[in-house]
């Protein structure tokens, strides 16, 4: 029997119904269509403390992170998804603070278990203001995902991003929404 995959959606956005939420959301919808079970997570809110460069998560036989705060249990959630979705508005030319603090504290994800990016599969979603994904700075997010996961094997499946700067104006980009949807049904193949 065919396992159901699981899949973590991380949300860096302040606004629970903005932009880059709903495009998260037309993501799950498509990976749940084909049998996904999904995982919710708003980092907006949650203590999330920034790495102090302590290096205790890289030292011989490192038990994680030193940081008892909501990371541990995040820890556990990416550890047991076979994908990720991550959604963030561009906020100064680049991902949301919210998105960056849970970004650098993935240093300490080696310590969780041997290469646990590697095989991950990655849909990226963001909104951002403005009539361009480069003037605006989404690139610039866009290629700190590529790098980043590419350098720890892992895979992006896909990248959704348009413009829309009030809450739920992307709902109009009908395009844009069946682009989400298709790639949350790839994400969960």
């Amino acid at each position: 029997m065919k396992q159901r995959k699981k899949v973590l959606v991380l949300l860096g956005s302040p606004r629970r119904k903005g932009n880059s939420t709903i495009l998260a959301g037309k993501i799950a919808e498509g990976a749940k269509s084909k049998g996904a079970s999904i995982h919710t997570v708003y980092l907006h809110g949650l203590n999330i403390e920034p790495c102090k460069a302590c290096y205790a998560c890289q030292k011989p036989k490192s038990r994680g992170c030193s940081i008892d705060d909501d990371m541990q249990a995040i820890y556990r959630a990416m550890r047991e998804a076979n994908a990720w979705v991550l959604a963030s508005p561009v906020y100064w030319f680049t991902m949301s603070a919210q998105m960056k603090l849970w970004m650098d504290r993935c240093l300490a994800f080696p310590a969780y278990g041997k290469d646990p990016f590697e095989g991950k599969r990655i849909a990226v979603a963001m909104a951002y203001g403005g009539e361009d994904a480069f003037d605006s700075g989404c690139v610039n997010a866009l290629r700190t995902f590529q790098d980043a996961y590419s350098y720890v094997g892992a895979n992006i499946v896909g990248m959704v991003y348009g413009s829309a700067m009030e809450p739920g104006e992307i709902k109009s980009n009908r395009a844009l929404l069946r682009e989400a949807k298709a790639l949350g049904r790839r994400l969960a193949e």
